[in-house]
């Protein structure tokens, strides 16, 4: 990644012209006046001495003034003057951004092949430690280990409760980190705020810069853990383009470009309000060129790479979501299986555990022989947590210790599953 995230020195290094830094420096002190050269390069997060003349310019054309020295801070204290405040509502006119200073587009392109996804080394070791404390099928871990390890879309289907939301949501984890993220990018004249503290997480603590930098931080830039974006059947069209707040004259970025270098799960596939067709079709040009295209409410028409672990995840027939031809775009397809009984008692012991509920074999077996017959033998990852969760609520309910009996398994049972002859 080298200098694409090191401390620039001189203007030129940003990619910013001097118009752009001075109309965003008088935004600033529009916003909060008299701030000390300290104050605005920590919020435009570039160093002084690059905002030092283009501060001695505004004050040649008389928008900027010293307002006396702020001896705490170090510095002159600089305010917008008449002449100045007219400029700083004229750039927010055009534009409404007011943050930390963006990255171009070319250096934000370039930082994210360098974090690609496609980089990460994931191995038959790392898959058995992630779930260690999972109780899954192994063939199952043979098919998302190379999956993730690929950087390829996946494909994950099966039916409801069968842990495909869970484990899927898991594996950005196997996806080395941290990366870089900035605040906005620049396309031409326009900001496009990126960064959102909903799905990128600052690293903290001991994990180091995986960059090595040489001469400094950039602070434009936000060390993060990899991001993990997960949308389900709210998703629509709409959200996968640039939005734009009219009242603020800010563009923010579409969930696909903030799901860069991690994770985008389209999670319940085919109940969207959006055709499940157009929502697909949406994705087979990012998919095939790793560029995704976007346009300005000018018209611009621009690309942005497209680096993610993509994936769609569905309780519905795959065939009856997508066709052959656009599931062969689509490295990996992993069906997800009902649990067969050994391995179901397994997680059925661990949850009893993790709740602190007293399991009794007897009513387990109760259960296993009389209850889940006629509910068709299916055992889905699904049920323990939930039918635990029923006796824990009875149990508490009644006064009593959280402990498993054919009473209180009974009582779970008939309101977890829809009893027909109580229907009509």
């Amino acid at each position: 990644m080298g200098d694409s995230v090191g401390r620039p020195h001189g203007l030129e290094e940003t990619g910013l012209d001097h118009f752009f830094v001075a109309d965003l420096l008088i935004k600033h002190l529009g916003q909060v006046s008299n701030q000390t050269l300290q104050h605005l390069s920590r919020n435009i997060s570039l160093p002084g001495a690059i905002l030092e003349p283009v501060i001695a310019h505004l004050r040649q054309e008389a928008k900027v003034e010293s307002k006396g020295a702020d001896f705490s801070e170090g510095g002159v204290r600089y305010a917008l003057t008449d002449r100045g405040r007219a400029a700083a509502l004229e750039a927010l006119s055009r534009d409404g951004y007011c943050g930390p200073a963006p990255v171009t587009l070319e250096a934000y392109s370039k930082l994210v092949r360098r974090q690609s996804v496609s980089k990460c080394v994931v191995t038959e070791d790392d898959i058995h430690r992630l779930f260690q404390d999972t109780v899954i099928d192994e063939n199952l871990l043979a098919q998302l280990g190379p999956a993730v390890h690929s950087g390829r879309a996946m494909f994950i289907y099966g039916p409801a409760g069968s842990g495909k939301s869970y484990i899927t949501r898991q594996l950005v984890k196997l996806l080395a980190g941290p990366v870089h993220v900035p605040y906005s990018i620049l396309v031409g004249d326009t900001v496009i705020s990126l960064f959102d503290p909903e799905f990128h997480h600052p690293v903290h603590g001991e994990q180091q810069d995986p960059v090595h930098l040489g001469n400094g931080h950039d602070p434009r830039y936000v060390l993060c853990h990899r991001p993990e974006v997960t949308t389900g059947g709210e998703l629509t069209l709409d959200m996968l383009d640039l939005k734009f707040d009219e009242q603020r004259k800010q563009y923010q970025a579409p969930l696909q470009l903030k799901a860069s270098n991690g994770m985008l799960l389209i999670d319940d596939l085919g109940r969207q309000r959006v055709s499940h067709v157009d929502l697909l079709n949406r994705w087979i040009v990012p998919m095939e060129e790793k560029r995704d295209f976007l346009n300005l409410r000018a018209g611009q028409h621009f690309a942005v790479p497209f680096d993610m672990l993509l994936i769609f995840s569905t309780n519905l027939n795959p065939l009856e979501l997508a066709d052959e031809a656009f599931l062969r775009r689509i490295g990996h397809k992993i069906g997800f299986k009902t649990l067969e009984p050994e391995p179901f008692l397994r997680l059925w012991q661990q949850v009893c555990q993790t709740m602190g509920i007293e399991d009794d074999s007897e009513t387990t077996r109760y259960m296993m022989t009389e209850l889940y017959p006629t509910q068709g033998n299916i055992l889905l990852p699904c049920h323990p947590r939930d039918l635990l969760g029923l006796v824990s609520d009875y149990c508490r309910y009644r006064g009593l210790p959280a402990r498993l009996t054919t009473e209180s398994i009974r009582w779970a049972w008939q309101n977890y599953f829809v009893q027909l002859e109580n229907v009509g």
